[in-house]
């Protein structure tokens, strides 16, 4: 094939897009529809719990609007991470929407699901091979950090894609994999080269993304045999040489290195050229083949949590700020005790938004500059009651704890919900961030076919 279009209709399922936008990419006769379906950027909870990112009325309203679509031009819809973290739960949540929607709207397709979660007796058989290499700044794995994982999943490449739509599926629905690799897979699939199909893939993962201004909407990807033309599908969005290559720099330690699943995409010496006022064309691009290796991310349990939220105005106050907070850990610390709950059974957390709440130790603004500050207050303990009751001493602490010149006599701050103490979900973390050295790219990413 000498060109192979791509839609993708948003930044992540459930994100939404304007209607007009699909219709007019699906106007394009694209050669499939799709959407990236999750990332690690909400953080290890979406893993560790199992739950979904986004909401499931949210992803139906997009799900509908593609199936539809796809099924009526014939085309392959493919969804990558589905769910958020890709996991078992997350793929099962976003299948059972599609076939939700088949039976509501009388649709008929086969439908292939790619399972990502992995077994541990595997990863820890890969562990013995010393087949399992850690992260930067991850320490090596063990038994008993798989063992402690919720669940573990592998992030797949294009091939277990391409297994699929050979095998006939016309929709594809896919556990944790490389963002850019379900639009990979389907434009290695048509005979075009690596460099140019990874490279739309970094762009398509986004959807809009690397159009301006910025939004959650539809992009439509050419890819040839030397380079790829991006357009957004909205007219308010225009893809421009700047825009784009502002775009392919993002969510990378090198923004010229991109390491993928069985080798490496050098942006280095791309060109950006403006083919219209509102699409732009890049070349330049390669790819160098490398040992086949895939991530591995597991997520642990750390214990549960309860928050509060308050903010304070008094100048006196936030002019000995640190000192205050150094004495409301201490007799947090104190009160806690007294009831049998050392530290080191639990952990508190204050972060103060309008000093140095966002970059905690790494800001560089030494002197607090705000008329006023909030604060997050959190525990984590092992267990829910004994995080509500350390909390609630530290609720306590920070609205009465003395502080020089201090002419309040009631509390020092201002607590906008009742209740205050509000127990979230329950906390958890990465410890499973590695690579593990594969023969089979399709392997440990099993394929169940239906008929919907």
């Amino acid at each position: 094939m000498q060109e192979y279009r791509l839609l993708s209709t948003s930044g992540l399922l459930g994100y939404g897009f304007p209607e007009a936008s699909l219709d007019a990419g699906m106007a394009r006769e694209p050669h499939m529809i799709g959407v990236d379906g999750g990332s690690t950027d909400p953080g290890p909870y979406y893993l560790g719990s199992g739950k979904c990112v986004n909401s499931r009325m949210a992803m139906k309203r997009d799900l509908r609007l593609m199936l539809r679509a796809a099924r009526k031009q014939r085309i392959p819809m493919v969804i990558g991470s589905c769910g958020g973290a890709g996991g078992e739960p997350h793929l099962q949540t976003v299948a059972a929407i599609v076939r939700e929607i088949a039976r509501e709207d009388g649709l008929h397709f086969r439908l292939a699901l790619i399972h990502a979660e992995q077994d541990k007796a595997w990863v820890k058989e890969q562990l013995r091979k010393d087949r399992v290499k850690a992260l930067r700044n991850v320490q090596p794995l063990d038994d008993k950090t798989i063992d402690r994982a919720t669940r573990i999943v592998g992030m797949m490449g294009p091939e277990p894609f391409q297994r699929a739509l050979d095998e006939g599926a016309d929709v594809v629905l896919a556990g944790r994999s490389s963002d850019p690799a379900p639009w990979a897979g389907c434009a290695t699939r048509a005979q075009l080269p690596p460099a140019p199909a990874w490279y739309a893939g970094k762009m398509l993962e986004c959807g809009a993304t690397a159009a301006l201004p910025k939004g959650h909407d539809c992009l439509l990807t050419s890819v040839d045999r030397s380079g790829v033309v991006l357009e957004a599908m909205n007219p308010i969005r225009l893809c421009t040489p700047f825009s784009v290559a502002n775009h392919s720099l993002h969510e990378n330690s090198s923004p010229c290195f991109h390491i993928e699943p069985g080798g490496l995409l050098d942006t280095s010496d791309c060109t950006f050229e403006a083919v219209s006022d509102r699409a732009v064309r890049v070349s330049g691009m390669r790819w160098t083949q490398q040992p086949y290796t895939v991530k591995l991310e597991g997520a642990e349990l750390v214990g549960y949590r309860a928050i509060t939220i308050c903010g304070t105005r008094d100048p006196l106050l936030i002019s000995t700020i640190d000192d205050f907070l150094v004495s409301v850990r201490e007799n947090v610390a104190v009160k806690a005790e007294a009831f049998g709950v050392t530290p080191d059974k639990y952990k508190l957390v204050i972060r103060t938004y309008g000093a140095n709440g966002v970059m905690s130790a790494w800001e560089p603004v030494a002197q607090t500059q705000s008329h006023e500050l909030g604060f997050v207050v959190e525990v984590i303990a092992e267990n829910q009651e004994m995080a509500n009751a350390v909390l609630a001493i530290a609720r306590v602490q920070m609205l009465h704890v003395d502080f020089p010149g201090r002419l309040c006599k009631e509390g020092n701050m201002a607590f906008p919900y009742s209740p205050s103490d509000i127990e979230t979900a329950p906390a958890y973390r990465f410890s499973v961030f590695h690579t593990v050295a594969i023969d089979d790219p399709c392997a440990p990413f099993p394929i169940e076919y239906e008929t919907v």
